[in-house]
């Protein structure tokens, strides 16, 4: 370890994306770190960025967020240019493309970003993998990221059915972070939901969500 390593700030987080028979369900932790310093006890990490689009975020916090903005602004202006909105391909490109394009630029501090999109378009429900190195993979069952996945992979490879209902994926990303926050020291401090569903997008309310974990 040379020494630009060793005073490295290290973050992590745990996130959460689940295709199920109607819908998809995307999910995070709140907690922030910089290195074992716990900066944030309520970041936002899964962002709405159309009417039928979704992400999760890991990584270098700033770049993340920078990311999400610019391709909310640009879905909205390509919105209007082709009077459609983006299918759930077109935006997994357009995302992977500036994840590429950051983590290759020089920097003291690496643009590390890793998404995760949900999308519902005239194709159904799909997830899409978008790595930190700007590879795509479009996933056909679930996918997690960050420093707590491999609690959360465990949860998932043990339950995951494909023929799970919206409630039931709800029900089983709550496991996944769960197990992740209780392992994980950068995972934690509450759990955000977001599903998409023929009916939109829809944020699990505080009380659906505190109703699994009990359970």
């Amino acid at each position: 370890m040379d020494e630009n390593e060793a005073h490295m700030l290290k973050t992590g987080t745990t996130t959460v994306g689940i295709l199920c028979k109607d819908g998809v369900v995307l999910a995070a932790d709140r907690r922030a770190t910089s290195g074992y310093l716990v900066s944030s006890k309520r970041i936002d990490k899964v962002h709405q960025l159309t009417e039928n689009l979704v992400v999760t975020m890991a990584g270098t916090a700033s770049d993340a967020q920078l990311l999400v903005k610019i391709t909310q602004v640009e879905l909205k202006l390509r919105k209007i240019r082709i009077g459609r909105e983006t299918t759930g391909k077109e935006a997994a490109n357009f995302i992977s493309r500036m994840v590429y394009s950051n983590i290759r630029k020089m920097s003291i501090i690496p643009g590390i970003s890793h998404f995760i999109l949900g999308a519902k378009d005239e194709s159904g429900f799909s997830i899409w993998d978008l790595y930190a190195d700007g590879s795509i993979t479009q996933v056909d069952d679930y996918i997690s990221s960050g420093s707590g996945s491999v609690m959360a992979f465990g949860v998932l490879e043990t339950l995951y059915r494909k023929d799970m209902g919206i409630d039931e994926g709800i029900k089983l990303a709550v496991k996944c972070i769960n197990a992740a926050i209780q392992r994980d020291i950068a995972s934690g401090n509450g759990i955000d939901i977001v599903t998409i569903t023929k009916d939109g997008v829809k944020k699990a309310l505080q009380e659906e969500i505190d109703m699994h974990i009990k359970v």
